[in-house]
């Protein structure tokens, strides 16, 4: 688990995790969770969804642009998000 406080004070954490089907990483911030989720083969578009669980909210081919929309939807700046090592290499 990785975590960092941003400009506001806002804390973030992530958590990354791979499941039978899924990779995926679950940003947390002041209550809310966002998860970025792909395919455990790692060449399928990733999923932005609320929560681990959650319904999908949009797809992306790059993970700039997930991580874009999780910080849009946490409300903090990309740069708050934590990205540990084992998830930098999601997207296409």
């Amino acid at each position: 688990m990785s975590d960092t406080t941003g400009d506001e004070g806002a804390r973030v954490t992530a958590r990354y995790e791979e499941t039978d089907g899924e990779r995926r990483l679950t940003f947390s911030a002041d209550g809310s969770e966002v998860t970025v989720a792909q395919n455990v083969d790692g060449y399928a578009m990733l999923k932005v969804r609320r929560g681990r669980n959650g319904d999908e909210l949009e797809r992306y081919y790059g993970f700039d642009m997930a991580l874009d929309h999780a910080a849009e939807l946490l409300g903090v700046a990309v740069a708050d998000l934590p990205v540990p090592d084992a998830a930098a290499d999601m997207g296409m």
